[in-house]
Formats: structure tokens, sequence, C-alpha cells
């Protein structure tokens, strides 16, 4: 018999019409996805899922067992809730994973903050690039994530916190430095910047920006980024590389916001290019959060609107 998580994977093809789809919308890699049906039609001794070159769908006797599988699922989903809401009160530790632009320069206040709320709750914070980020959220290790990327899934709950904005930072010594004009969306995509890896939030940005740039009359002219100088897995070893001189850098203004007032960094302006993203907070959708969660949010949501979360 179908256990519930391969029921889930072909109600999800169903819906989204490819097996990765679905997968992620279980949160499982394709390879598992497949894995699954195919030992469930070998059990059944029935074809589930009919493959082709433009996706995959249901066979008949699939979408026989999609339907008749509907109230089961519906059934387990609201045990599963019934049963976090039992213990949502009193988990003990809020779990929450940040990207590291948001984990260096924003979380420790928040965190400062949700502790004196909560009269000394514990969260623990991990962090790593976005992409990391979701799928902590998404395999359940982690409540509630804090990403910077401009891409979000469409599975997991989301709330936007607050707007950031990347800038270009050099070595005071860089010859960008002393222009006495803005750089163009063209003078980065012909330069090695210092980067992070794929996957972070920060460097997704700046290649969205530059695939969607236009030329002065509003034809569409998309750029792509050159062979890096270097690639860094945390903003803090990029600030140290950029201000030895590897290479110029684009970070977020609040990360690099007291390098830039001691002097180890300068900005610099560009011109045409828009550097702005959102900050957004993630949850498993279907997963009824531990009040600390609620807590955390409103800090969030008080720091998006300028207020004191100190």
């Amino acid at each position: 018999m179908p256990d519930l998580v391969t029921l889930r994977i072909l109600r999800a093809i169903d819906d989204t019409g490819t097996v990765g789809a679905a997968a992620t919308a279980v949160g499982l890699s394709q390879q598992a996805a497949s894995a699954r049906i195919a030992d469930v039609e070998r059990d059944l001794g029935l074809s589930l899922v009919r493959r082709t070159r433009q996706g995959s769908s249901l066979t008949d006797h699939g979408r026989l067992v999609v339907e008749w599988s509907g109230r089961l699922l519906a059934e387990a989903d609201a045990l599963a809730l019934s049963i976090r809401a039992l213990r949502a009160d009193t988990v003990a530790v809020l779990a929450v994973a940040a990207s590291q632009t948001l984990a260096e320069a924003f979380a420790p206040a928040w965190m400062a903050a949700f502790r004196a709320a909560t009269d000394g709750a514990a969260c623990r914070l991990t962090s790593g690039n976005s992409a990391f980020v979701v799928d902590e959220v998404r395999s359940g290790r982690a409540a509630v994530g804090l990403v910077e990327t401009p891409e979000v899934p469409a599975d997991l709950g989301s709330a936007p916190i607050r707007t950031d904005r990347l800038v270009v930072v050099v070595a005071p010594d860089h010859p960008w430095a002393s222009l006495d004009r803005p750089l163009t969306a063209r003078d980065l995509t012909e330069t090695g910047l210092v980067l992070r890896e794929a996957g972070s939030g920060t460097r997704r940005t700046l290649e969205l920006a530059l695939s969607s740039h236009t030329s002065p009359d509003g034809t569409p002219a998309p750029l792509v980024l050159a062979e890096p100088a270097a690639v860094l897995a945390t903003t803090g070893a990029i600030r140290a590389a950029v201000a030895t001189g590897i290479g110029p850098s684009v970070l977020s203004e609040a990360a690099v916001r007291d390098d830039v007032a001691r002097g180890a960094l300068a900005t610099v302006p560009v011109a045409g290019l828009s550097l702005e993203r959102p900050f957004t907070a993630l949850w498993k959708n279907g997963v009824a959060l531990p009040a600390a969660a609620e807590t955390l949010f409103a800090i969030l949501r008080a720091s998006s609107q300028g207020e004191a979360v100190t």
C-alpha cells in the first residue's frame, strides 16, 4: 500500500504536472520521489504516472488512487495539526534559520529583543545561504526562516520583513573609489567581483538585477557577471577580501556600514541598476507554529516599521 508521503507526491504531480515540482512541494529530491513512485507501482502492479518529454501526468489508475486518498490525507493533515497544537506552547526552543546577511547584521538585535519579550526563552539560530534556509524550513528543522533572496518559494508561507539595499564596495585605494562619475551596470560585468556562492540571496539579487538591465532607450539589455575574482562563503570573509584589495563586491548596505564608517571600505554609486531586495520570513504551510514564533514575528514587524527592537 502507498504511504502518506507517496500519496502526497501523486497528488502534487496531478497539481504541478512534473515529478520535480511535486518532489519540491513535499520536501524531497526528485530522485527520492521517483523511487517512491516506482516502489508503489511495483507493489500494486499498476502504472500510476505517465512520463513524457512535456512532463508527467497521472494515469487513470493514478487519478483513482489520488481521488480515493483525498479523505485520508485530509484526516492525516488534521491529526498532524492537532498534535502540533498540543505541543505548540510547550516548545522550549524556537529554531530559526537565517541567511548570512540577516544573521550577521540584524539577527543579534532581534534575538535580544526576543529574549526580553519572552522572559529569556531560547532561540536557536543557524545560518547559511538562502537555499540552506529554505531547506531547513522545508525539512522542519527550523520553524522560521529568514531569507534575503528575491525569489520566495511558492510552497512555503511567507511575509516581507523589510527592504534592504545592496551597494558596491571597494578598498579605499581602489580606482573606483576616486571616480568622478557613478559606475554603470556594464562596469560591474566587466570586472571580476568578490562574490558569495551560488544559492546566496545577495548574489542572486545582483544576477537578477543585471539580467533585467535595460539600455537608456528602454531596450532590454541583459548582462551577466564576469568570472569572479573570488567566491567566499560568508559576508565577513568578503568584506575582508575587499578591504585587502582582492576586488570589488556588492553587499548589503547594513552589513558594511561599520566598515565604511571607519574607512576600511568605500562605497561607489552605480547608475541604472536597481539593487533593492526584500528580507522575508518563511514558515512551513499547514504547520501550527509555536506561540514564540508569533512573538518573533511581532519583533520583525516592528523592525520593518523602524520601531525599536531592543
